[in-house]
């Protein structure tokens, strides 16, 4: 008896197969290449990574994951004491100036109110702070495709400037010349403002 089988299978390979595992050769040695360059291991054997190096990587991402725990998201600034506040608020009076008031706002009149010193008002620093973090999230096509700007528009400007310039809006009280803050603080600070400082 032999050991050869008695009937040798056929093997259909699809056409254009050849030139599909050459292509994916020649990206592997271009990658491999690139990997070797950036690393600085010429010696290293493809897939041989040092003992130095997976250190390194090991301490970028706990200090990655480190600083995503500490901070994953922009904070809402009425939850901030200064000097983290005064730096928010900083930084929202220049997007306001530099943006808003520019882009977005006609003269005021009786159906669009502004107060130039809005940021005294805390009505309006807390919305204009809500829709600066919305703009600076919906302005990169990054992490929101070409889209963003209009939904930026649609959900967060919007109604944010309706509510703000409105006539019962927290500028009513102000005129042209004249600035008016209405304090409509709630007489019990809710829970979430006080820091959990207890």
């Amino acid at each position: 008896m032999s050991d050869e089988p008695e009937e040798v299978p056929r093997l259909d390979v699809p056409v254009g197969m050849f030139e599909d595992i050459e292509d994916l050769k020649a990206q592997l040695a271009q990658l491999t290449t690139l990997v070797k360059t950036l690393t600085g291991g010429d010696d290293a054997e493809p897939g041989e990574a040092s003992v130095d190096d997976e250190a390194a990587a090991g301490e970028e991402a706990d200090e990655e994951a480190a600083e995503e725990d500490e901070w994953q998201y922009p904070p809402f600034i009425l939850l901030l004491d200064p000097p983290e506040y005064d730096d928010e608020l900083r930084a929202l009076i220049e997007w306001v100036e530099g943006v808003l008031v520019p882009g977005y706002l006609a003269e005021p009149s009786a159906d669009a109110r502004w107060c130039h010193l809005w940021f005294e008002h805390s009505v309006a620093i807390a919305r204009l702070h809500a829709v600066w973090l919305a703009w600076q999230e919906l302005t990169d096509p990054a992490s929101c495709g070409y889209t963003g700007p209009s939904v930026w528009h649609r959900d967060h400007m919007d109604p944010a400037l309706r509510e703000l310039r409105g006539s019962s809006g927290p500028f009513s009280g102000c005129t042209k010349g004249e600035h008016q803050i209405e304090h409509r603080l709630p007489s019990v600070v809710p829970s979430a403002w006080s820091h959990g400082t207890d």
